[in-house]
């Protein structure tokens, strides 16, 4: 069984800023204060069931996964993660920039890039890379939850490697707004969560910070418990 707590290394929107209502208001949850959030007006009216549809992106709050949930190393401890985040973001690189739109993504929608930047890619493998070391190694339960079975074999390596499928080549830049919805759901939603968007004005976003997110238990949500910016 995975240990707890759990930690994650996520692009965040800055607290209070337009994304950053637009999704956490969405899900229904602030992974910054912990809060429980009214959803936005006309949104149950148009999808009754909303609040089942984000029922499992609610769980890890609005954010992009830079390098997926994982337990701690033994020898490692929250402070020493915290330190490397800071480090890590206080290194010299592109901040990558993106054109940010609503769409499917795996069945799921999300906000995601136009055209993703080879800029972001690189951020992702990197921190891939740098937090690996705190990193307990794979329990037979979380090796199942992702059926490597249904994995193509790079994924099924990455997995085994880095105890996630999808990073390096196989990363996909997102922010979840739903979960996965029947092919016949997914447009009406598309439309309807487009039309917020757009009252959001954002035409660029800069991917320019990462934050430590934390998960007590199974039955808690993931906490935002540290963000730094990215150093241009």
């Amino acid at each position: 069984m995975a240990t707890y707590p759990r930690y994650a290394i996520y692009y965040t929107a800055a607290p209070g800023s337009a994304l950053d209502r637009f999704g956490a208001s969405l899900l229904g949850y602030d992974a910054y204060s912990g809060e429980h959030l009214p959803f936005p007006d006309g949104v149950t009216q148009a999808t009754p069931d909303w609040h089942d549809l984000t029922q499992d992106p609610r769980k890890y709050g609005f954010h992009a996964t830079l390098k997926a949930p994982m337990a701690l190393a033994p020898n490692k401890t929250e402070a020493e993660l915290a330190a490397a985040c800071e480090t890590f973001a206080g290194l010299d690189r592109p901040i990558a920039m993106i054109e940010p739109v609503v769409d499917q993504i795996s069945g799921f929608i999300a906000v995601i890039p136009a055209k993703p930047p080879a800029e972001l890619e690189l951020l992702a493998a990197e921190a891939t890379k740098a937090f690996d070391s705190f990193r307990a190694p794979l329990t037979p339960e979380d090796r199942a939850r992702r059926n490597p079975a249904k994995l193509m074999p790079r994924q099924r390596d990455y997995l085994e490697r880095w105890g996630y499928p999808y990073v390096m080549e196989e990363f996909r830049f997102h922010m979840t707004l739903t979960g996965r919805l029947p092919a016949e759901r997914r447009e009406p939603v598309v439309a309807m969560l487009r039309s917020g968007f757009s009252t959001t004005g954002l035409k660029t976003l800069a991917i320019d910070a990462i934050a430590l997110c934390r998960q007590e238990t199974p039955d808690d949500r993931f906490r935002v418990v540290g963000r730094w910016e990215l150093r241009a």
